[in-house]
C-alpha cells in the first residue's frame, strides 16, 4: 500500500511541474485540437486531479505525462459534453493535427525523448506577426510561460482585465486567420523567426525597465525570457537537420548570449540605496562569471552558425565588458566598430547614440558629442532621457579622455 504523501509536498511538487511542462502540455493540447481557451481550462482540471489522488497514489514517474494524459480525458469530456464532439471513437482519429500516442503515456519514464515536442511550433503560433507587439508578448508568456493573467498584468502595469481581453483577441485571431501549427517554411522563416526573437528580447528587456513597478530589475521576468530563449535554441539544436533554421538558429545563440551576458550584471546595476550603478562605479566582482562563460560559449556558436545578425552583434559587444577587468580596460575602439556594424544592420536612434558614446571613449569627446550633432539624434531622440545622460557623461570626459 502507497503510503499517504503530506498534501503540501503534493501542491509543491504539482506547482514546479506547471513551471516546467506548461509549455509542452498546451503545445501537446494544441496541435490536436486548437482552442487556447479549452486546453488552460482543462490543464486546470488536471491539475485539480492531480491534487486529489497525488497523496495517496503518489507522484507519478513522469508527472509531466500524467498531467497530459488527464488533460487531453478533461478536453474531450468537456467536447463531448458540449456538443462539439460525439461518442464516436474514430472522431477522435480524424481531429487535426494528431499527435503520438506515447505522449500520452504516464507511465513512461521521464525524458526529453518522450514527446514529439511541439513548443517550437507553439512558440511561433504566439509570436506570429499578424498578432500586435503586445498580444504576442502575452500571449507567450501566458501559454509557453505559465504565467498568469495576473502576473502578466502587474508586470506591464495594466488591469488585468485588459489584459484578458488582449489575450482572448489574439487567441481569436490566431483560429480566425487560420494560423497554422507548424514551422514556418523557409519563405516565411526570416519574418517569423525575426518575430520570436524580438518578443524574447522584449520580455527580456522589460525586466530591465524602470518603468514597470517599483525596482530597476525585475529578475523573474529576466529568467523567464532567459528560460525560454535557451527552451527556443535547444529545440532549434534537436532540429537542426532543417537548413532553413540554420541562420535562425545562430541569432538565437546570440540572443541568449546577450541575455546572460547582461543578467550576469545584474548584482553590480543596482545600488544599496535602489539606483542604477553606472558601468564604471560597478564593483566587477560581483558579476556572476559563471553565466558571462556560458553566454561567450553561446557568443561562439552564433558566429559559427553565419555572418552574425543584429542580437550576435550586441552580444559581441556586451562581451567585451564582460571580458574588460576594468572600466579602464575595456576596448572602446572595438566596440565602437560593432556599433558600427550594427547600425548597418538595423540603424536605430539609439544605436547611432550607443555608437557616439563609444566613439568618445575610444577617440575623444569631441567626435562623440560631433556625431550626435550630425546624426540629429538630438531631434531623433526628444524626450528620451538617456540622451541627457549620454551627453553629460561625454562632457564629463573631458579633452584627452580618448
Amino acid at each position: 500500500m502507497t503510503e499517504a504523501l503530506p498534501a503540501q509536498r503534493v501542491a509543491a511538487r504539482i506547482a514546479t511541474v506547471f513551471k516546467d511542462e506548461h509549455g509542452r502540455i498546451m503545445a501537446t493540447l494544441l496541435s490536436r485540437y486548437r482552442d487556447f481557451e479549452l486546453a488552460e481550462d482543462a490543464i486546470q482540471d488536471a491539475l485539480l486531479v492531480a491534487l486529489e489522488r497525488w497523496p495517496s497514489s503518489g507522484i507519478p514517474d513522469n508527472p509531466g505525462a500524467w498531467i497530459t494524459t488527464s488533460a487531453w480525458r478533461k478536453l474531450i469530456d468537456r467536447l463531448r459534453r458540449d456538443k462539439k464532439l460525439s461518442d464516436d471513437p474514430d472522431e477522435l482519429d480524424r481531429m487535426p493535427a494528431p499527435i503520438h500516442e506515447q505522449v500520452l503515456d504516464e507511465n513512461a519514464p521521464a525524458s526529453g525523448d518522450v514527446y514529439p515536442d511541439e513548443r517550437l511550433k507553439l512558440m511561433f503560433v504566439c509570436c506570429h506577426p499578424a498578432l500586435s507587439e503586445d498580444a504576442r508578448v502575452a500571449l507567450t508568456l501566458r501559454t509557453l510561460g505559465g504565467l498568469s493573467t495576473d502576473e502578466i498584468a502587474h508586470t506591464f502595469l495594466i488591469p488585468s482585465a485588459t489584459l484578458a481581453q488582449r489575450l482572448v483577441r489574439a487567441q481569436r485571431k490566431i483560429r480566425g486567420a487560420g494560423i497554422g501549427f507548424a514551422i514556418p517554411s523557409a519563405r516565411q522563416l526570416p519574418e517569423r523567426s525575426a518575430s520570436v526573437l524580438a518578443v524574447l528580447y522584449l520580455i527580456f528587456n522589460a525586466g530591465y525597465s524602470a518603468v514597470f513597478g517599483d525596482t530597476l530589475i525585475r529578475g523573474a521576468l529576466c529568467v523567464e525570457a532567459i528560460r525560454l530563449s535557451r527552451l527556443l535554441c535547444d529545440l532549434l539544436e534537436a532540429g537542426r537537420a532543417d537548413p532553413a533554421l540554420s541562420l535562425y538558429r545562430g541569432e538565437a545563440a546570440g540572443l541568449l548570449a546577450l541575455m546572460l551576458l547582461i543578467h550576469a550584471r545584474r548584482d553590480a546595476r543596482v545600488g544599496a540605496d535602489g539606483g542604477a550603478v553606472l558601468l564604471e562605479a560597478q564593483d566587477r566582482s560581483r558579476w556572476h562569471t559563471s553565466e558571462i562563460a556560458e553566454g561567450l560559449r553561446l557568443l561562439e556558436a552564433g558566429f559559427r552558425a553565419g555572418p552574425p545578425g543584429a542580437y550576435v552583434i550586441q552580444a559581441s559587444i556586451n562581451a567585451l565588458h564582460c571580458e574588460a577587468e576594468r572600466f579602464e580596460d575595456t576596448d572602446w575602439p572595438q566596440i565602437a566598430l560593432l556599433y558600427q556594424r550594427l547600425n548597418n544592420i538595423a540603424p536605430t536612434p539609439v544605436v547611432q547614440l550607443n555608437c557616439a558614446a563609444a566613439v568618445s571613449y575610444a577617440n575623444g569627446p569631441d567626435q562623440g558629442l560631433a556625431l550626435i550633432e550630425r546624426q540629429g539624434l538630438a531631434v531623433a531622440l526628444e524626450g528620451y532621457h538617456l540622451l541627457h545622460a549620454a551627453r553629460a557623461d561625454i562632457a564629463r570626459q573631458g579633452p584627452g579622455h580618448g
